[in-house]
């Protein structure tokens, strides 16, 4: 697999030009490349197999990455490729609601109704964007947010429930409060205890429990004063753990160090509310550890591959208790060695591949509950009275928009991992909430595979467990299928009948717990087991408070629209950001699969151009006959010296670049300026010519201190064949040597030299290779930037000079003294 996203197409070059096969599925494909700009004509030529073969025509797009709805034409004539791309190309395609603009047509025809559910960072500007194009396009779509059970949409779909009329949504989910009165301090707690307040008088207090199980490790895994190691640098999802310890009116962070092996100690900044504090990264846990007694719970990012060491080296630390396992694809062997040895120090392992746990007002583990508006939205910086527990980490954030909208809270929750063997198990779980006071009622969510919910059934039928448990298994429609079938987590998959969901979830209901019909009526089970509760006085509602004041980072701000900012400076030649650098709008796989070399790239970054063949190998050629010129001219010769003295590359290499000027090298822009003012006038060679004699100027280009008319300079002789051969036109070159002429009767050595020859030729090639109007040619001269190629060229032997001293281990140079004229002041001469 490629370390970073590649295109389609180059992928399957590298896999043919590297992988030798002789499978027959295997032989070389045909294919050919197509932008707004395609030559058809040219094309056909190039490829003719296109008139006789049916085509495939889709995007080139870069693996790794999801594709698109609609962006394949299959079976097609060249006829119909031409069709099918002349609404796609050179347009960026917008997802869904592109292929829904695409295909209203047929769309309408079917009478075609589109429900729309969704959750998430800035939900609602998705819903709002989806919500327009059912207006423009008159197709009927119906958008729901978080408000909506998630599955709601397919009894809506079917019939089966009304459409609730959905008042507009907003734009987006900037649900924060600013800080008005513009102090940094902790927010008053909005409470101190569950949300459901404690009577000593309960009306019916629940049944008492048989200690008929075995206990769990602890029934309280985090407080308000719960301390953390991070192992890994995940800057993001601690700064989401010090914003939800804010938000619950926490007097100090939650994470106390983070652990980074890979890195020296230091320290990291992050926001607490709205001043900015420092956290400890130690490059060892030992170290860690021994600094930051109070830690009991670990947070591990470490990957698959170092997430096993890392935790048993922890466990080996007794003031931990409790430790979250991120990673996924942890060797079963591997995770149930980890088990047993948290069994024998008492430690509880959440985990592997899982996304953690929240208990609201207290601790989150990572980046369970989402990002702040969907903490704010599901009111989990205060504790209700309902605990739950999954496998799955993504339905866990569900579960809390769920119980939210249903009852007065999430007092705690935990998804435990969806691998076969998961470090802590439902069962731990619910024996913890049945032994926490706080907790009134339970939830499960299990899925398809594994045996653990009959734990469950057992707990409740033997009294082990007696608060209410409302309990679903996800994965009934395994059945539909004629084979097994793999979900998407390791565990999701049933082995025996007595694995699978519909199984459990009839032996769950028959051992009194409350199980809904479908996932659809889950939220409805729970807002009716909590409304009974709170009709017989187990839960008593408080008073709702408003949502402490929060900070909004400046980045998600601006990502929503809400501010904006100039930026500091400008850039147009590169970009970074996305899938693949970018030189001036070309992707780098395009630039290697082009060929483009070095020439190619230098016009790009330098004038964001494409430039022709010929100008590509000319700057090469530029590049070749400027790199070196022996070591006694003076950038050399500094650079030596440097070398010498024991200076590193870039100070050598510096020092011979700072001597590059009018003297030395830096004719290229001068002579392309002054010979161009000079044409461009009107006037002769032989006027130019006395005109600078007349100023008492030199002309930039002309004279060399060895070569002559009759020793010539070989650079120069090649570069002019070659320009005089390929380019267009070469007015300036010609007018150049008519100058030659004239200047070289009078002294053999004024020549046109490799400065002045380069900088008239590139003119031409600027001027008349058809990339660039006169305006910009004349531009990039006046800005100075054909004495970069003088630059980039000599660095290469300024470099090769470098390593050669280092090589031969030459020491300190110092000049020899019978090669310095030393003479008196003038006045004592006399």
């Amino acid at each position: 697999m490629s370390a970073k996203a590649i295109s389609e197409q180059t992928g399957k070059e590298l896999l043919y030009k590297y992988i030798c096969t002789t499978s027959a599925i295997q032989n070389r494909f045909k294919y050919a490349r197509v932008t707004p700009d395609t030559d058809w004509a040219r094309l056909l030529q190039d490829h003719p197999w296109l008139l006789s073969q049916s085509l495939v025509v889709k995007p080139d797009q870069l693996i790794k990455r999801r594709g698109k709805l609609g962006l394949v034409g299959v079976n097609l004539t060249l006829d119909g490729v031409k069709s099918w791309l002349k609404p796609r190309l050179g347009q960026e395609a917008t997802g869904i609601v592109r292929a829904i603009r695409d295909y209203q047509g047929p769309l309408k025809e079917h009478e075609v109704t589109i429900f729309v559910r969704r959750g998430g960072p800035n939900y609602q500007e998705g819903l709002r964007v989806m919500g327009e194009v059912g207006k423009t396009t008159g197709i009927p779509i119906h958008v729901f947010g978080t408000e909506t059970h998630m599955t709601a949409i397919v009894g809506m779909a079917l019939g089966h429930r009304p459409i609730p009329n959905q008042p507009p949504t907003a734009a987006h989910t900037a649900n924060f409060l600013l800080n008005a009165s513009g102090s940094t301090s902790t927010p008053a707690p909005s409470r101190t205890a569950s949300f459901s307040e404690s009577r000593t008088d309960e009306v019916a207090p629940a049944k008492k429990a048989k200690p008929a199980m075995p206990q769990g490790k602890s029934a309280t895994l985090f407080s308000r004063h719960t301390k953390a190691i991070v192992w890994g640098m995940q800057t993001r999802a601690v700064q989401g753990m010090l914003d939800f310890d804010y938000v619950c009116s926490r007097d100090e962070p939650s994470v106390a160090a983070m652990v980074y092996p890979f890195t020296g100690d230091h320290k990291q900044k992050f926001y607490w509310g709205h001043k900015e504090i420092l956290i400890p990264v130690f490059k060892n846990m030992a170290d860690a550890m021994k600094k930051h007694p109070e830690v009991d719970v670990l947070i591990n990012f470490a990957s698959l591959r170092s997430a096993y060491d890392s935790t048993m080296e922890t466990m080996n630390y007794t003031q931990i208790r409790t430790i979250a396992i991120i990673a996924e694809g942890i060797p079963e062997a591997l995770t149930r060695k980890l088990i047993k040895k948290a069994e024998q120090k008492g430690v509880t392992i959440i985990g592997p591949a899982t996304v953690g746990g929240i208990k609201p007002g207290c601790f989150k583990i990572g980046n369970t509950g989402g990002m702040l508006d969907n903490i704010l939205a599901s009111k989990l910086y205060r504790p209700g009275s309902v605990a739950y527990v999954s496998r799955s980490g993504g339905m866990s954030n569900e579960l809390n928009n769920i119980i939210s909208r249903t009852t007065d809270g999430v007092y705690e929750g935990v998804a435990i991992g969806g691998d076969r063997y998961p470090g802590s198990t439902f069962m731990d779980h619910v024996l913890r909430y049945q032994d926490t006071p706080g907790v009134k009622m339970i939830v499960v969510l299990g899925e398809i595979g594994g045996t653990e919910e009959y734990k469950i059934c057992r707990g409740v039928t033997e009294g082990r467990i007696t608060k209410p448990v409302v309990c679903w298994c996800i994965g009934t429609c395994a059945a539909m299928f004629s084979s097994e079938v793999q979900f998407g987590h390791a565990g999701a998959c049933a082995n025996q009948a007595s694995e699978t969901a519909v199984a459990k979830n009839q032996a769950l209901k028959e051992a009194g717990v409350f199980v809904p019909r479908s996932f659809d009526e889950l939220g409805e089970i729970i807002q009716s087991v909590y409304e009974d509760l709170v009709a017989r006085g187990v839960i008593i509602p408080a008073q709702e408070v408003p949502p402490p004041t929060v900070p909004m980072d400046y980045s998600w701000a601006r990502e929503l629209g809400l501010i904006r900012k100039p930026a500091s400076f400008m850039t147009s030649i590169c970009d970074e950001r996305g899938q693949e650098l970018i030189y001036a709008g070309m992707p780098i796989t395009e630039v290697f699969k082009e060929e483009m070399g070095i020439g190619g790239v230098l016009g790009l970054l330098w004038f964001q151009k494409r430039l022709p063949k010929y100008s590509c190998q000319f700057i090469e050629m530029c590049l070749m006959v400027t790199a070196d010129h022996g070591p006694a001219v003076s950038g050399a010769h500094n650079t030596i010296i440097c070398a010498r003295a024991g200076k590193d590359l870039v100070s050598s290499l510096t020092s011979g670049l700072l001597t590059i000027g009018d003297r030395f090298g830096g004719a290229l822009d001068a002579a392309a300026k002054m010979f161009s003012k000079a044409f461009d006038s009107g006037i002769i060679p032989m006027e130019f010519v006395n005109k600078m004699k007349k100023e008492g100027k030199l002309i930039m280009g002309i004279g060399h201190r060895v070569k002559s008319i009759n020793n010539p300079d070989m650079r120069v002789q090649i570069l002019k064949d070659y320009v005089r051969q390929h380019f267009p036109a070469t007015p300036l070159l010609d007018y150049a040597l008519e100058v030659e002429k004239i200047t070289t009767s009078k002294k053999p050595n004024l020549i046109l030299n490799v400065d002045g020859l380069i900088g008239v030729a590139f003119v031409d090639m600027l001027r008349h290779c058809g990339s660039f109007t006169r305006e910009e040619a004349d531009e990039y001269i006046d800005i100075g930037a054909l004495n970069g190629i003088f630059v980039l060229g000599r660095s290469m032997g300024f470099i090769g000079h470098y390593l050669d001293q280092k090589r031969l281990k030459q020491g300190l140079y110092r000049h020899p003294w019978d090669d310095i004229s030393y003479v008196l002041p003038e006045h004592m001469s006399m």
